[in-house]
């Protein structure tokens, strides 16, 4: 069955996001499934939003992409106030079938998506941005198999195979028990069997596991795939700086993985 590779979290960093399209495609991957946040925090989304546009059969709509598009609540000001200037920014696009083409897209992503087994490597999939219980907003962290059980079963109850998920920009595989698994703890591989499993694919543009290299999956024949791509994280530090609306941190944070 063809592969499917999994991107989330690309949040405006052009830089990373080409560095992952050109990565996926040099492994003969053509599906894409994006799981939101296109827009946000990053200097270049329209560039971003273009290319995701172009190539991924399947996009939805994370909490920034709505907040871009709506309204942003709960947002610290630094993700507040790019919000603001990403609205601002797809506003003043010049070339009128441009600019609508691009809110028409925004305003049209679905908050969740379904594959059923025979179009999945990995047997039925539910993508959701958030988690399959809240799919734009609510955030699943690893600690949650500690300090939040009741709240994992919660999840899990929610589909009855595998939900691909990002919004943390952590990557790694829950497990119902409830248990948490770092991709280096899988050795970057997890071989799907007959258990439940809620996987975190990581963040393309904001990676927040300490390694500053994007993140993404790929699903092929039972095994789900983590894929590290460097890319010039100084170059859209440098774009973050220049721009007066957009909080230094913003850029600095990528040099960590932070």
């Amino acid at each position: 069955m063809e592969p499917i590779a999994v991107i989330s979290d690309i949040h405006g960093n052009l830089e990373a996001l080409q560095a992952v399209l050109e990565d996926i495609s040099a492994r003969g991957v053509n599906k894409i499934v994006c799981l939101g946040d296109t827009v946000g925090y990053g200097p270049d989304p329209c560039q971003c939003l273009d290319l995701i546009q172009s190539h991924c059969e399947i996009t939805l709509m994370g909490n920034h992409d709505f907040a871009v598009m709506y309204e942003p609540t709960n947002f610290n000001l630094g993700a507040e106030n790019a919000c603001f200037w990403t609205r601002k920014l797809l506003e003043e696009e010049r070339d009128a079938q441009l600019r609508r083409q691009r809110w028409e897209f925004l305003g049209l992503l679905p908050v969740k998506a379904e594959l059923p087994e025979d179009q999945s490597p990995i047997g039925k999939v539910v993508f959701a941005h958030g988690s399959p219980r809240r799919p734009i907003s609510e955030y699943v962290f690893p600690d949650d198999v500690y300090n939040s059980p009741a709240k994992i079963q919660s999840l899990f109850d929610r589909f009855e195979r595998a939900c691909l998920i990002g919004h943390v920009h952590i990557p790694g595989v829950f497990l119902s028990t409830p248990d948490f698994y770092s991709p280096d703890e899988l050795d970057n591989v997890y071989e799907m069997d007959r258990l439940k499993v809620l996987i975190n694919v990581g963040s393309v543009g904001q990676p927040r596991d300490g390694d500053p290299r994007a993140s993404y999956v790929i699903l092929k024949e039972g095994l789900v795939r983590f894929i590290r791509v460097e890319y010039d994280v100084e170059k859209t530090i440098e774009k973050i700086h220049a721009i007066k609306e957009l909080e230094d941190y913003l850029g600095n944070r990528l040099r960590e993985g932070k």
